[in-house]
């Protein structure tokens, strides 16, 4: 079972690329964020024809996820319980039944938390750590779990090109940091990671900058497997090339093979 992410940056602009992506690489189960689009306008025709259902918790014009797959869905959780602001569609969850069994896959959208030293930032905060909660009860079941999403977090220097040029930025203060590290103190394994140990491994390129030509990159888009995953994992990767596509998103998708 493929399990991946994917900040799709607006689903009606990158249709096309989501489809490309779909039929190339052919992931089981797709957590994408930032679709940008309410629940009923989502493409869910378009996206039954290439072979997947979905589950979506949208927002007009901001936010939003939802979950494809090319197995049953049940048991769906829209909306984080206990999170700090219920109108912004920032997660949802649900069991997939394949292959490899029965998986809980949670997709998120963490918030961004900029400018630092304001109310946005104090939401970031409070968004982790009721995300922290749920996580750590979610565990309590010793199933196999997957939290993926973009966390909006690079969690050690060696996540970005040039970390000293986000000294400043809400994705890289040591209180971000700090609390995914308490996520995966619980006891998930960062898949991306445990695959790919050495630098250079990126998911977000700025449009700005030419960063994409330069790959100055970072990576926040992240695969948390709790240890019951983690014992299924085999491999995982990132799908840098959709970055070099037309009318591309700014991430690219990150994913999860599990036996």
């Amino acid at each position: 079972m493929r399990i991946a992410t994917w900040n799709i940056n607006g689903v009606k602009a990158r249709i096309d690329n989501l489809l490309t992506w779909l039929a190339e690489t052919r992931p089981d189960v797709v957590c994408l964020q930032e679709i940008k689009s309410v629940t009923e306008g989502f493409p869910t025709e378009r996206i039954a024809e290439a072979g997947y259902q979905a589950a979506v918790h949208g927002q007009k014009g901001f936010n939003g996820v939802a979950l494809l797959s090319r197995w049953p869905i049940e048991d769906v959780v829209i909306g984080l319980p206990g999170e700090p602001d219920s109108g912004q569609s920032r997660y949802i969850e649900a069991l997939v039944t394949g292959d490899a069994g029965i998986v809980r896959v949670g997709g998120l959208y963490l918030p961004n938390g900029n400018p630092i030293g304001t109310e946005k930032f104090s939401y970031k905060l409070a968004w982790m750590e009721a995300f922290e909660r749920h996580v750590r009860e979610r565990l309590k079941l010793e199933e196999p779990l997957v939290v993926a999403g973009d966390y909006n977090v690079i969690p050690t220097p060696m996540d970005a090109k040039r970390p000293d040029a986000w000294v400043n930025d809400a994705l890289f203060q040591p209180q971000t940091r700090s609390a995914y590290q308490r996520l995966t103190g619980l006891g998930l394994t960062d898949a991306i990671r445990a695959c790919h140990p050495g630098p250079g491994v990126y998911t977000f390129w700025d449009y700005q900058a030419g960063a994409w030509q330069k790959d100055d990159g970072i990576r926040i888009d992240h695969l948390l497997l709790s240890p019951q995953a983690a014992d299924r994992m085999t491999t995982s990767g990132i799908d840098r090339f959709t970055r070099g596509w037309e009318k591309p998103s700014d991430h690219v998708p990150a994913w999860v093979e599990l036996r």
